[in-house]
């Protein structure tokens, strides 16, 4: 269990002081960035879930321990919730190296700031990167997702599920389940 905790640890820090680079969150107290970060996941999953929070030094702080597998947080203007393996694979993601082989899921349910749909790495919109915004949603990493059989488009309609970063090893499912606001 200490080095689940560990390997976790040293997995959102990664994922926190990379972000932590590409925004300034605006400060919020405590309580209400739990509730805030809280938001990406349905109620039963908010319930048993951990909070964490980046400070501006890129160390990582536990606003609240979990019980249920699953880490809340906001990165940048995102609020998402992740299982242990999306976590996992957030860290392969952000430390260029090749995601693990199991399945993960992610809430973002109150939508996402966007992103570039081709380049895994991409800190912000250029002209040819195909930004996209898509509106509440789940995620699904992993091998499985890309049997699915969605779109692979760059620039998919947001509004059905699709492939993000299709041909990369970070290809993972993004499964809206309403529009974009």
């Amino acid at each position: 269990m200490r080095a689940l905790k560990t390997v976790f640890a040293v997995a959102v820090s990664a994922f926190f002081i990379a972000t932590a680079a590409r925004t300034q969150q605006k400060q919020t107290s405590d309580s209400e960035y739990i509730a805030q970060a809280l938001s990406a996941a349905p109620e039963a999953v908010a319930k048993g879930a951990a909070v964490v929070r980046v400070e501006g030094n890129g160390s990582v702080r536990t606003l609240r321990t979990g019980g249920n597998g699953f880490t809340c947080m906001i990165m940048g203007m995102d609020k998402m919730c992740n299982d242990r393996n999306s976590m996992e694979f957030i860290n392969a993601l952000m430390k260029h190296v090749p995601p693990p082989d199991k399945v993960g899921i992610s809430y973002m349910l109150a939508g996402d700031t966007g992103a570039s749909n081709t380049d895994p790495h991409a800190m912000g919109k250029t002209a040819d990167n195909h930004w996209i915004v898509t509106g509440p949603h789940i995620m699904v990493f992993g091998p499985p997702s890309k049997t699915l059989g969605y779109t692979e488009a760059q620039d998919p309609d947001t509004n059905k599920p699709y492939m993000m970063w299709a041909g990369t090893p970070y290809e993972h499912a993004m499964i809206p389940i309403a529009p974009a606001k």
